[in-house]
């Protein structure tokens, strides 16, 4: 199947990002490429301002201009895949030097949706952000935390003293 560029479906002036394929390389190396697991991975979702500058940078340095050329490649153009990622990024490295040894890029979505999550979204807001089509994916990112406590009260306190 045909790799079709990413960057039109990166919006940098709406700050959005629309998910209608994904990539998938098997243990054999064959690359899969078709559309999400579920229609709810089908989706356009926000991204934040604090990283459009760095956005915007990648794709003046490193995506060509044509409609079809991909945003993330490997060093010669082609597709980003496992085997020409991490050495070259230095993953391993560059893991241990923020202090986070034994990191793994898809402890990124992780982060990233637990984020979301601490953020007050709704358990539905984040299947939709996540591309989830069942509750109980989306229940993993939401961890019980004392900050997460102190906001439920202090939103309490706030309904209790307006009436």
């Amino acid at each position: 199947m045909r790799v079709r560029r990413r960057s039109r479906r990166l919006d940098l002036t709406k700050g959005t990002v629309s998910v209608w394929q994904q990539h998938v390389e098997l243990d054999s190396g064959e690359l899969l490429v078709g559309p999400p697991k579920s229609r709810a991975g089908v989706r356009t979702v926000a991204i934040p301002k604090a990283i459009i500058p760095a956005l915007q940078e990648h794709l003046d340095t490193y995506t060509g201009p044509e409609p079809d050329d991909l945003i993330f490649t490997g060093a010669r153009g082609s597709i980003l895949r496992r085997s020409n990622f991490r050495r070259p990024a230095k993953w391993d490295e560059n893991a241990r030097k923020i202090g986070v040894p034994g990191l793994h890029f898809h402890d990124l979505r992780h982060t990233g949706n637990t984020i979301a999550a601490a953020s007050g979204a709704s358990l539905r807001d984040l299947m939709v952000r996540m591309g989830h089509d069942s509750v109980r994916a989306a229940m993993i990112y939401q961890h019980s935390t004392a900050e997460a406590d102190r906001k439920i009260v202090n939103a309490m306190d706030a309904m209790i003293n307006a009436t």
